[in-house]
């Protein structure tokens, strides 16, 4: 099996952490995503965010990361902030490197479908108006 990187931080995130996990000499290619906090939800401004974990969450994001990685044979890694995040923070930093490109694109965006639909992590928004709301409470983020 391909060794994955996979870690929930409540300090901020460097992306070069994940990239340089997963880069080695034989992939051509390394695909990242990060996702940022953005001031707008829909039509309502945001203002920051907050974001809480299961204690389980590293373990099930450390598997979405190895059945990435056991499906494609890529190497895969991922960090998920937790804790107050503030507009422009970096929320969750997802990579993949391949020999080539169209490999590596496909990889990460499948990576980060699972870890949206399968980790147990929430996020609370605040607004101008001072009346936080959560979002995902029915499920993972």
């Amino acid at each position: 099996m391909i060794e994955v990187f996979a870690a929930i931080s409540a300090t901020p995130i460097d992306p070069a952490v994940v990239d340089d996990f997963v880069l080695s000499p034989e992939n051509g290619a390394v695909v990242s995503f990060q996702g940022i906090v953005r001031n707008h939800d829909q039509e309502r401004e945001v203002t920051a965010l907050d974001y809480q974990s299961h204690p389980e969450a590293e373990r099930v994001l450390r598997e979405c990361c190895e059945r990435i990685a056991g499906e494609t044979g890529l190497r895969v890694a991922a960090i998920h902030r937790t804790g107050a995040l503030m507009i422009g923070d970096i929320a969750l930093v997802a990579a993949v490197a391949a020999p080539h490109r169209a490999e590596a694109f496909a990889a990460c965006a499948d990576l980060v479908e699972l870890i949206k639909q399968s980790v147990p992590i929430w996020k609370r928004q605040h607004f101008p108006s001072g009346a936080p709301e959560w979002v995902g409470l029915d499920g993972p983020a």
